[in-house]
């Protein structure tokens, strides 16, 4: 999943992504709200972290024009104020969610997975697609109903995070690789195909495949030996 971070404490900023990025997100970190809005216009983000009270145009603005510019990826604003009325303001502008400074790490992960599940219109931390369960919360994947472990390395994880995030729609490679990298790192597309190639060998035995659609992407399918696992009791 790709962050988008505004927040012009430099400090603040660096504490904040160096969390994210350790729990598999990739962010983009930006200083100023002019500059994020134009960026907005090119790049797909899927959440946006947004400081109050930043230089020129501030955190509010930035979202009510994110808004208006038609943009529906959940926004977190992070202030150091508490009055009422300035968070109802931001919700009415569009923010889905506030954060009053300081906070501490492990709830600002908390609510921005909230966030996330709300976006993809999921009710749980638990995401599953027939014998695959995947908890976001205790970051800990499965295989059902036996409960057998699935070992994924970090972008592993990111990547099938975002399949089943998406399951059963298909998932466009471009936009797979969007959301694994951010301006500071690059990944090539040689490197997805490592990725998914990986993923196939942990997730086949346990009758799940990830399909390639030909000039698109990729799509997580059952393998028919799997269907009956589809009902199987947690």
């Amino acid at each position: 999943m790709r962050i988008l971070l505004v927040e012009d404490d430099v400090m603040v900023a660096c504490g904040i992504k160096l969390g994210l990025v350790d729990a598999g997100y990739a962010v983009d970190w930006l200083g100023s709200a002019e500059k994020a809005l134009e960026v907005s216009r090119n790049e797909a983000f899927d959440l946006a972290v947004i400081d109050l009270g930043l230089p020129g145009m501030d955190g509010l603005t930035l979202t009510q024009r994110l808004r208006q510019g038609g943009h529906s990826l959940p926004v977190l604003i992070l202030t150091a104020r508490d009055a009422l009325n300035d968070r109802v303001r931001g919700l009415d502008m569009g923010a889905d969610d506030y954060m009053i400074k300081p906070f501490e790490l492990p709830e600002l992960l908390a609510r921005l997975r909230a966030l996330l599940r709300r976006s993809q219109a999921a009710t749980s931390s638990v995401l599953s697609f027939g014998p695959l369960e995947m908890d976001t919360a205790t970051r800990r994947a499965c295989a059902r109903p036996s409960g057998q472990l699935i070992d994924l390395g970090q972008r592993e994880w990111t990547v099938l995070e975002y399949f089943l995030m998406n399951a059963p729609k298909p998932v466009n490679k471009d936009k797979l690789l969007q959301a694994l990298t951010g301006w500071d790192k690059e990944i090539t597309p040689n490197a997805v195909e490592v990725y998914i190639s990986r993923l196939r060998s942990k997730l086949e035995p346990i009758g799940v495949a990830l399909r390639s659609i030909r000039g698109f992407g990729y799509r997580l399918e059952l393998l028919t030996s799997a269907a009956p696992d589809q009902s199987a009791p947690d």
